[in-house]
Parts: C-alpha cells; sequence; structure tokens
C-alpha cells in the first residue's frame, strides 16, 4: 500500500471513529463467507458499523485523536475488526448472539472495547457490556422513580375519596 493510500485511510478511519461514541475491538477470523455475510447483515440491522482494519492503520488513527486510547493498542494484534455503535450494549449484544451456540466460544470474539468512556479489554467484559444499558434506557429508569411517588399519593387521594364518600352514603342510609 502506498503512502498516500496509508494517510487517506487513516484520516477515514479517525472520522469513522469521531462519529461513534462507542467501539468494539473483535476477532472475526475463520468465519467463513457465509457467516460474514450472515454477521454483516446483523450488523446492519441493528445499526453497528463492521470495518475491517489494519491493526497499525487503526493505532495510528487513535493516536491522532485527542483522547488516550492506549490501554487498547494491546488488543490491536492478530485479525481485528471494529464494530461501531451509538448506542453502548448493542455490539455485545449481537456478539453474544452470534456466539450463543457455541456457549461464547465462537467468533467474533471480543479483544476490547470503548464504551461510554471507559475502556473493557478482554472477552471476559463481554457480559458486562452487555448489561451496560444505554442513555435512554436510564433516563426511562430515572423518569419512572420520579414518577412512582406521585402516583401513589393520586392513588391514595383517589382511595380515599372513595371510602369517605362509602362512609357518608352509609351513615345518610342509617337516618
Amino acid at each position: 500500500m502506498r503512502k498516500e493510500d496509508k494517510v487517506a485511510v487513516i484520516e477515514q478511519l479517525t472520522t469513522i471513529v469521531q462519529e461513534y461514541p462507542n467501539f468494539y475491538l473483535t476477532d472475526i477470523e475463520a468465519l467463513n463467507a457465509e457467516k460474514t455475510s450472515a454477521l454483516r447483515r446483523e450488523c446492519f440491522k441493528r445499526e453497528v458499523k463492521l470495518v475491517v482494519v489494519k491493526n497499525s492503520l487503526l493505532k495510528k488513527a487513535l493516536e491522532n485523536l485527542e483522547s488516550d486510547f492506549s490501554p487498547l493498542y494491546t488488543a490491536l494484534k492478530g485479525n481485528t475488526a471494529v464494530m461501531l455503535s451509538h448506542t453502548a450494549n448493542v455490539p455485545a449484544r449481537l456478539i453474544k448472539d452470534f456466539t450463543k451456540d457455541t456457549k461464547g466460544e465462537g467468533k467474533p470474539q471480543l479483544k476490547a472495547a470503548y464504551v461510554q468512556e471507559s475502556f473493557y479489554v478482554g472477552a471476559e467484559n463481554l457480559s458486562a457490556l452487555v448489561d451496560i444499558k444505554s442513555k435512554n434506557e436510564l433516563l426511562a429508569d430515572v423518569i419512572a422513580l420520579l414518577q412512582s411517588p406521585a402516583k401513589n399519593v393520586v392513588s391514595a387521594l383517589q382511595s380515599s375519596g372513595q371510602t369517605i364518600h362509602g362512609v357518608l352514603t352509609t351513615l345518610a342510609e342509617r337516618k
């Protein structure tokens, strides 16, 4: 590859990584054409961008960014594919679903991830990444917690109003 081509690829990778707040480094080596196509289709359905990269070019692209991505450099060995997503846990769920028949031992396999400004290095972090809640899920939980006391007050007022009405009706019928 010519130097000009490498510079263009590095710039393109830098731009792509800047667009997405979360990315996973995975190993998809040994997937046959059929499984690779199935993985790409599944990525497309879940709005995950899958890019196969050369490790040295990805490292240079990460070095061009303002953040320090040095914890990920140890994972840049062998075959590397990058899964980029706007939602933190979607690639982790995709990997888990895709490898469920092999009990997590098949490919793609997680090498490392940069999710919500945190680093996760190693395949053992996959279950933790699957359980991470997205921003929308966290907002929904907070709103539900905030609404809960208000619902309890409204419910108590409605039930006490019915109780008072019942007592008054009973007293009125006695006379």
